[in-house]
């Protein structure tokens, strides 16, 4: 269950990704992030955040950036992010963040558990 929620967390921040904004409902979803973001785990437990993460983590990142093509998926992607987040206080956010810049993926708002889902675009 702990690797899960794991997943779920690296996914979550991963579907922040901003993509040309479509009024539809999410097709993004917190195990579609999951599935995605996996490669990322053992680079966020382990990781000094020194040197790329791996290359199956920046694949996870960019398909799902790919697929996050709604301000809704978006949105989605930050409650999940937000959920994971308060469930492993352990994760170091900073690392996390830095994730999709190191894998060529941009993404132009606050990805932090502060951060106001409704907002997202």
């Amino acid at each position: 269950m702990a690797n899960y929620n794991h997943v779920v967390y690296v996914v979550l921040f991963m579907a922040l990704v901003v993509v040309t904004p479509r009024a539809t409902k999410a097709a993004v979803t917190c195990g579609t992030m999951a599935t995605s973001l996996a490669p990322c785990l053992d680079y966020l437990e382990r990781g000094s955040g020194q040197g790329a993460p791996p290359g199956g983590c920046c694949s996870g990142i960019r398909s799902l950036n790919s697929a996050a093509q709604t301000t809704p998926d978006r949105q989605m992607v930050c409650k999940c992010l937000k959920s994971a987040a308060k469930a492993m206080p352990n994760v170091n956010l900073g690392l996390a963040s830095s994730i999709p810049s190191k894998c060529g993926v941009n993404i132009p708002y606050k990805l932090d558990p502060s951060t106001d889902c409704s907002t997202v675009h």
